[in-house]
């Protein structure tokens, strides 16, 4: 493996990333992968789409009606950038972190960060100091651009040497007011090599020390012109909206990478849940929806009160999608969700079908550039029909930053993603469970997700999650915790009814043997549930 010379002058990116026995096989099948040595993913979304589609479409609008055009971002962007370079001395390959609730800013730093050649660290303004200290001193992170209404558990997370700098406030030295003060000059974009690191990552991992995965610049537009470009594939007129704030790659793909690769433009919300995002639907005509499977199941209730006409592509990912959500959502709206499964280790969605592909209660068949296979715990093929874990890889791979768990996740040239899954003799992929979330009841292998696919399928439960509670006699019994519609008692009643509804569905051992109420489950801020927490409970 020979990688072009970088144009990082901090080499701490090259230095750290995983020796080259532990990376996984990189593929570019497809003609549109074969990038140029010399790449700069900032300057190709912006630079050149406004050259390929001009400066004066939209590109961002927010929820108060703002709307930039894509000449009005470069000019942010390039001042942005000027900022950086000569006023708080960023040099190529430093690490640069971004916080703040999403809006047209936060996309403007990041580009700013990319065409001057440093990269990205985007975190959530969710985060507090312990776990931001976490990730600066990870990634050596020696820069810091806040939304002023951010700064406070970053300044408190008291990292040594870092400088923040925030934006949106008024004070002398605001970001914003460094960059208007700048004359109108353009910005030319460092000449970073296609395999030079562009953003690190973070995982929104569970448990444990928090791993961060570090994407090339080429693998930016990599995803866009597998998933984007060839299921999603969207259109110059669509707006582009959803949930997962940009320091979730889900989000920073669906709003910001995937609209600007095709001159499309993006509704950034600084609240994006269900509730916000129907009526926003409607006001601003999105055509393109990003969102979990919990908020398409809540948003049926409300569907009635909204146009929801607008819309055209419906894209679910973060957690697995229940057949019952997909099937209600499209007699409801004659929409197909389009599902997918992503990692951070590898930017975005690697299987998903689209249109007449669907095949509800699948994930679907490997992007176009991506190859899938399942293999059991030797890294050898299981027969189709027979669970074992999802082996990924394509022109994107895990390489976590210094971190030894990247021979755990890379094995034989293959990502392992850590969930188990069934290849079908059709060659669709079934989601079974996350690896680590089999129940094993009385020698009974037991998939969690299939449990709360059959509860959902009550018409008195809102969510479920279903977890292994250790047991004397049988290893593991199944537990549900559901939230039930409002209004629904909490009795014998309901448990006897939900349990019957589960064994017309289910083989009777699968059935949960207790139920717990709760008013809501524990969830990411993009939806994904936390069933750590369930098992703290237990």
């Amino acid at each position: 493996m020979e990688l072009t010379p970088s144009a990082h002058l901090d080499t701490f990116p090259r230095d750290h990333l995983p020796p080259a026995g532990q990376w996984p096989e990189l593929l570019f099948d497809l003609p549109e992968l074969n990038y140029p040595q010399r790449l700069n993913c900032g300057a190709e979304l912006l630079d050149r789409t406004i050259e390929r589609f001009g400066a004066g479409r939209p590109v961002f609008r927010t929820g108060g009606g703002e709307v930039w055009t894509y000449g009005e971002l470069r000019d942010q962007v390039d001042r942005i950038a000027h900022v950086l370079t000569s006023g708080l001395g960023v040099v190529p390959g430093n690490r640069v972190l971004l916080r703040g609730p999403t809006t047209p800013w936060l996309a403007a730093c990041w580009l700013a960060v990319l065409k001057a050649g440093a990269v990205a660290v985007t975190v959530l303004a969710q985060q507090r100091a312990k776990e931001l200290a976490t990730v600066c001193e990870i990634a050596a992170v020696s820069h810091a651009l806040c939304d002023i209404r951010s700064v406070d558990d970053l300044a408190m997370a008291e990292v040594p040497g870092l400088r923040i700098t925030s934006y949106g406030g008024d004070s002398p030295d605001d970001l914003l007011r460094l960059a208007a003060e700048r004359a109108p000059e353009p910005y030319a974009p460092v000449a970073t090599a296609a395999d030079d690191v562009a953003l690190i990552a973070f995982t929104s991992g569970t448990t444990g020390r928090p791993k961060g995965c570090m994407h090339f610049h080429r693998d930016v537009l990599a995803v866009a012109d597998t998933f984007s470009a060839r299921v999603l594939r969207p259109e110059r007129d669509d707006v582009f909206a959803g949930s997962p704030p940009l320091g979730f790659t889900f989000g920073l793909g669906g709003l910001v990478i995937f609209p600007m690769r095709v001159g499309a433009c993006a509704l950034l919300l600084e609240q994006a849940g269900p509730t916000q995002l129907l009526p926003a639907i409607a006001e601003h005509r999105v055509s393109v929806l990003f969102t979990a499977p919990t908020a398409y199941r809540v948003m049926l209730d409300s569907l009635d009160a909204h146009d929801t006409g607008s819309l055209r592509r419906c894209v679910s990912a973060g957690e697995n999608l229940p057949a019952a959500t997909w099937q209600a959502w499209q007699e409801r709206t004659g929409l197909r969700i389009i599902n997918g499964i992503g990692a951070t280790e590898l930017l975005h969605i690697f299987i998903s079908a689209a249109d007449d592909a669907i095949r509800p209660g699948t994930t679907g068949i490997p992007v176009p550039g991506w190859h899938a296979r399942v293999v059991d715990s030797t890294g050898c093929p299981v027969a189709d029909g027979e669970p074992g874990l999802l082996a990924v890889r394509g022109p994107v791979g895990c390489r976590y930053l210094a971190d030894p768990r990247q021979e755990d996740y890379v094995r034989d040239g293959w990502n392992l993603t850590g969930d188990t899954y069934v290849r079908e003799p059709d060659g669709y992929f079934r989601y079974v469970a996350r690896a680590d979330d089999m129940i094993i009841s009385a020698g009974y292998n037991i998939a969690g997700p299939e449990v709360e696919d059959a509860l959902l399928q009550h018409p008195d439960v809102s969510e479920a999650a279903v977890i292994g509670r250790s047991d004397a006699l049988r290893g593991q019994i199944v537990v549900a915790y559901v939230v039930l519609r409002e209004g629904v008692p909490t009795g014998d009643d309901t448990v006897t009814a939900l349990r019957d509804s589960v064994k017309r569905r289910l083989t009777p051992y699968k059935c949960p043997r207790e139920f717990v109420f709760l008013d809501a489950l524990p969830r990411t801020p993009t939806g994904k549930l936390q069933r750590f927490r369930l098992r703290a409970l237990e």
